[in-house]
């Protein structure tokens, strides 16, 4: 390997740290939603949407670290 592939290879595990956030993230939003679900169970509905929104954002963190680490090794 050159010196050029490692840092390529450095700065995609690097950026894959987003990966981390995300899943803590994705754990955290479930959890919270289970939570709520089993206190009140009639509201249901109005949590599934908040935690689909939830469940969204956390991943878009994880889809943007993956295609940010795939630019760094294919693309530069």
């Amino acid at each position: 390997m050159d010196d050029g592939s490692t840092i390529r290879f450095l700065g995609a595990g690097i950026a894959m740290v987003g990966a981390l956030g995300a899943g803590i993230g994705l754990g955290a939003v479930f959890y919270a939603w289970l939570g709520a679900i089993a206190r009140n169970p009639s509201a249901d509905a109005k949590l599934k949407q908040v935690g689909l929104i939830g469940f969204a954002a956390t991943e878009l963190v994880l889809l943007m670290s993956f295609t940010v680490a795939a630019l760094l090794i294919f693309a530069v």
